[in-house]
């Protein structure tokens, strides 16, 4: 079973989903839930994470966060086996409390991340558990309202900045953009598959910064055809045939597209596309890909 790649790189921005082993609960009791909040503020403090938003829902729990030292898989890996041990200790428990291996959406700021904010803190009011954000005592909304005291771990003015410079009128803002996500769509229905929840030209950028073949290789294909460019978009009629050898292998290893998708755009026979695919694999490229813009 292909092992799910983890983007990771100073500055960016994730989604967490973390579920119980076998969907049991990870939560018992309040305790339990006060508990998992004390050690998320003691391992985001130790390794400089941001906060956002975050939801504690009964078999599982959401996440918002901004890692500024590109140290995702650590901070997950110390949360997760505290909070493990705790728990098996507290109820005389062994084993997994956890699912696997947390469930991490990059997304792009700028567009992406109110809409998580929102998603986020509205996961009760979908699963009918209460009729109104502000009902459910285990999420960030009513801290970012102001109405409770904020938990060191979360960076309330850094996400109310978003909605207005003023405080009151940003947090204002921030509840009417909340209650109006009732009725709207989930941001994550817009990419049925994948890992990264943002723009093409975003997509571009983190297949930049996160430019290892070996890697992308190993990244299963419904995950790379998340935001991806088109056929048509890729290819220009004017490259040289250079340039088109090379996109070839862009489009196939980076994008996910099938060879026989890229031999039918580009005229070709399949074996003609899959030999040149392996043969400028082979060569070492020193261009810039021209399609990161």
């Amino acid at each position: 079973m292909v092992r799910p790649l983890r983007l990771q790189y100073p500055g960016a921005f994730y989604h967490i989903t973390v579920r119980g082993n076998r969907r049991q609960d990870i939560f018992i009791d309040d305790f339990d839930r006060r508990h998992f909040l004390q050690v998320l503020a003691e391992i985001a403090f130790i390794r400089n994470i941001i906060c956002y938003a975050y939801c504690l829902m009964g078999n599982h729990y959401h996440l918002e966060i901004e890692t500024p030292d590109g140290n995702l898989a650590d901070f997950m890996r110390d949360l997760n086996g505290i909070v493990s041990q705790d728990y098996n200790k507290r109820h005389e428990k062994t084993g997994h409390l956890f699912q696997g291996r947390y469930h991490s959406f990059l997304i792009e700021k700028e567009t992406y991340l109110m809409q998580v904010a929102r998603y986020v803190v509205l996961n009760p009011v979908r699963a009918g558990l209460v009729k109104k954000p502000e009902q459910w005592r285990w999420s960030s909304y009513r801290a970012t309202l102001g109405e409770i005291e904020s938990p060191s771990f979360l960076a309330t003015d850094s996400l109310l900045k978003f909605f207005h410079h003023r405080r009151p009128q940003a947090q204002k803002n921030y509840r009417k953009w909340v209650i109006e996500g009732l009725d709207a769509a989930s941001p994550f229905d817009e990419i049925e598959q994948g890992i990264i929840l943002g723009s093409p030209q975003f997509v571009h950028e983190v297949w930049n910064w996160n430019d290892t073949t070996d890697d992308i290789k190993e990244l299963p294909r419904a995950d790379r055809i998340v935001g991806r460019p088109t056929l048509e978009d890729l290819f220009d009629e004017n490259m040289t045939k250079e340039e088109r050898d090379q996109t070839i292998v862009i489009a196939h290893i980076r994008c996910g597209y099938l060879l026989s998708e890229i031999a039918r755009h580009l005229k070709l026979d399949r074996s003609t596309v899959g030999k040149i695919s392996q043969q400028i694999r082979k060569i070492p490229d020193s261009r810039p890909d021209p399609f990161v813009k």
